[in-house]
Formats: structure tokens, C-alpha cells, sequence
């Protein structure tokens, strides 16, 4: 029954919730980008009580991926119904070949605050608040209040198929799909440059390891990873 009512959650919130205002600018292709979002959503159980949700969604700078690491994306500070929501895509959007690369999603502090109104002022109100800062990456989304959190994966989405075009171009004039020995090369260059911050900052050696099963390379790489950590503890 609990997991019926998680995929009832699941879906409800990605039914009703409502872009009004999109981001004008992509995510950033060779850095991070910080989303600030603006969720508007009714009390369930108030009449004329409009919670107002204001935070920031950081994207992380997307790494193209191997197959062995496609189903992991990393997500900070979502419940399980978003996490579910993130799966399921996976799972059906193979054909939007953003999915090609990985992403890591952390939605940061928020805060929030309730008014008594009906939905739709409130709504013309924050979108005339964003227009008026300009922000290019302000974001206003009418969504559900439990659980809000899916909104903004579903906002995150959309954002992500729009931004793609862009991304890809720009990976793609950098080479970065090109195979190199049976791994795209943007691969490669992230492995390399973990070795190198690993050889830097022996703390980080757990972490290249860790990056080098996930991509499904540990074995080609594994004779290099060794020396370095014998070369760190010799020290």
C-alpha cells in the first residue's frame, strides 16, 4: 500500500506542476550553474493559503558519462518521491540524448512563507517581483505542497531539454564525444584531471578510485592507481 501511495505522490505532483516563468539562460556547459526558484503552491487542507517557496537549485558542471555510470546521478537535499521521479526518467527519456551525460542536482536552503489570497494574484505578483530583478536565472513554478520537491526535478527537467542543444554543441566543439579507445574523450579528460588533484591532495585518492568503478575503468586504470597510492604512502 505504502508504495502505491509513493507512486500516486509521485505522479500527482508532476501532473500539476505548472513553468510559468522559465530560466532565460542554459546551464552553464564547463561550470556550475545556480537556478533560483520561486514554487508556488495551495495549503491542502487551507482555503486561500498560498505557500511561497524561494531557494536555489545548483547544477553541477555535466560530465559526459560511460554506460556503466548512466544510472547514477547525484542529488542532495530531495526526498524519495524526487529521487523515484529521476529514475523514471532514466528509464523512458533515452531517446533526449542530454541523458548522455551526468549531472548532480543539490537543492540548497530555503525559505518559505504563507499569504492569504487566492492562486492566481499571487502568482501574477512573484512573476512581476522576478521581471522586475531580472535575473536570468529566476524561475516561477505553481506546483503541489506535498511533496513540493518533485516540482522542482520536474522543473529541473525542463530546464535540462532546454539547455541541451547548447551543451551539446559546445561539448562536441571541444571533441569531447569523440572515442578514445572505446570511452569518449570528455572521459578521459575528467580521469586525468581527477589523477592529477588525486596526486596533489592524497585525500582525494579514495574518491578517484571511487570514480574509476563507477565509470567502469578501474580495471584499465587500476595499475596507474595502485603506484599512485604506493607513491602517497611512501611518503
Amino acid at each position: 500500500m505504502a508504495k502505491e501511495r509513493d507512486s500516486f505522490d509521485f505522479w500527482y505532483a508532476v501532473n500539476n506542476t505548472d513553468v510559468k516563468v522559465m530560466p532565460e539562460r542554459h546551464l552553464e556547459t564547463f561550470g556550475t550553474t545556480v537556478l533560483n526558484y520561486h514554487l508556488i503552491t495551495e495549503l491542502m487542507d487551507s482555503v486561500d493559503q498560498i505557500r511561497i517557496r524561494e531557494g536555489r537549485l545548483e547544477a553541477g558542471q555535466p560530465q559526459i558519462i560511460t554506460p556503466d555510470a548512466y544510472s547514477q546521478t547525484a542529488m542532495e537535499g530531495f526526498g524519495d518521491e524526487a529521487r523515484q521521479y529521476v529514475e523514471w526518467l532514466k528509464e523512458h527519456e533515452q531517446d533526449i540524448r542530454v541523458l548522455q551525460y551526468g549531472y548532480k542536482l543539490k537543492q540548497e536552503s530555503y525559505s518559505e512563507h504563507i499569504v492569504t489570497d487566492t492562486l492566481d494574484p499571487v502568482v501574477e505578483r512573484v512573476k512581476d517581483a522576478v521581471a522586475a530583478r531580472g535575473d536570468p536565472l529566476s524561475a516561477v513554478v505553481v506546483g503541489v505542497d506535498d511533496p513540493w520537491d518533485v516540482c522542482l526535478v520536474r522543473l529541473f527537467w525542463e530546464v535540462i531539454q532546454k539547455s541541451a542543444v547548447f551543451n551539446i554543441r559546445e561539448m562536441q566543439q571541444q571533441n569531447l564525444f569523440d572515442n578514445d579507445k572505446g570511452v569518449p574523450r570528455g572521459v578521459r579528460n575528467d580521469v586525468e584531471a581527477a589523477f592529477k588533484a588525486a596526486n596533489q591532495n592524497a585525500e582525494l585518492i579514495q574518491s578517484l578510485g571511487a570514480k574509476l568503478r563507477a565509470l567502469g575503468l578501474f580495471s584499465e586504470y587500476e595499475d596507474r592507481f595502485f603506484s599512485l597510492v604506493k607513491s602517497k604512502q611512501s611518503k
